[in-house]
């Protein structure tokens, strides 16, 4: 079998100027932060960023990576509204393509069928057609009707963080939800993944570790072993989200500087000391889990 273990140097490495990035996880929930801080050290740039998005999307739209955001929502949940993310909105600095959640579900789904577009009536009468010249009606060959094409979002890279894996890509999501992350991982041509525990094999032959096991291995490209590799977003049931770290990163965004400010601190060191720096392993351990 393959082995699959590599850095996080590795996965930012492969990934170019002007590719098409799908971030797995959910506003603040189980987000590859650690992923997306390595991506921030990098020189990439003119990303086009496909997300249910959160502070992954806010800080890539800080460090101007972000050429084109294709989104349902940016949200920090108990925050409504990513600031950096706002910002970059409100200035008109990334393109857009704002859709429907369950847009975001078909279209992912049509690039893991390997098809051009799923149809749809979600949409229908709404501005969501009027401002996405990408999104057609296309005519139906059972009935008069025209339906929503929702066309595939394919992805060059996908970057998802789970609970656990091993070295031959074989992932495991424990929380309540596994969000979309398997579709991302199906729409992607290479999809990486951060895990907080790295394991045996043999942890998955059971009946019930296998039912925690969302996408083939064969869909995974690489794997890193980052151990508090959401943070500051949960990875439930092993860590809750930081109010406190989250309510630091909002407080900076109304501050001259405040980006850079933030980054100086928390981006431009080692995960290490990323990790010393927000109380390390033991504080994050102890962060309550979110009530869904």
């Amino acid at each position: 079998m393959a082995n699959k273990l590599m850095t996080a140097k590795d996965v930012v490495a492969s990934i170019k100027d002007g590719m098409t990035i799908g971030i797995g996880g959910w506003g603040p929930r189980r987000k590859p932060m650690a992923l997306v801080r390595e991506l921030l050290r990098s020189d990439v740039k003119d990303l086009t960023v496909v997300a249910y998005g959160g502070a992954d999307v806010g800080m890539l739209c800080a460090a101007g990576k972000v050429k084109k955001l294709i989104f349902a929502f940016v949200s920090l949940d108990f925050i409504p509204l990513e600031p950096y993310f706002r910002k970059a909105r409100q200035n008109g600095s990334i393109e857009v393509m704002e859709i429907d959640e369950g847009h975001m579900v078909l279209g992912l789904k049509a690039a893991g069928m390997r098809i051009p577009y799923i149809p749809t009536r979600v949409g229908l009468g709404t501005d969501v057609i009027k401002h996405n010249s990408d999104i057609k009606l296309v005519g139906s060959p059972y009935d008069n009707k025209e339906w929503v094409a929702m066309p595939a979002i394919n992805l060059d890279v996908a970057l998802l963080h789970v609970d656990r894996a091993d070295s031959r890509g074989v992932c495991q999501i424990a929380g309540p939800d596994i969000y979309m992350d398997d579709l991302f991982a199906r729409a992607a041509t290479n999809t990486f993944v951060s895990c907080d525990e790295l394991v045996e094999s043999s942890t998955f032959e059971s009946a019930d570790a296998a039912r925690l096991v969302f996408w083939e291995r064969s869909e995974t490209t690489g794997v890193v072993h980052l151990p508090g590799g959401a943070h500051p977003t949960s990875c439930a049931p092993l860590y809750g989200f930081d109010v406190k770290h989250f309510k630091e990163y909002v407080a900076s965004s109304k501050e001259e500087g405040g980006w850079n400010e933030y980054q100086q601190k928390y981006v431009q060191c080692t995960e290490q000391e990323y990790l010393e720096k927000v109380g390390g392993m033991d504080a994050i351990k102890r962060l309550p889990l979110p009530v869904f």
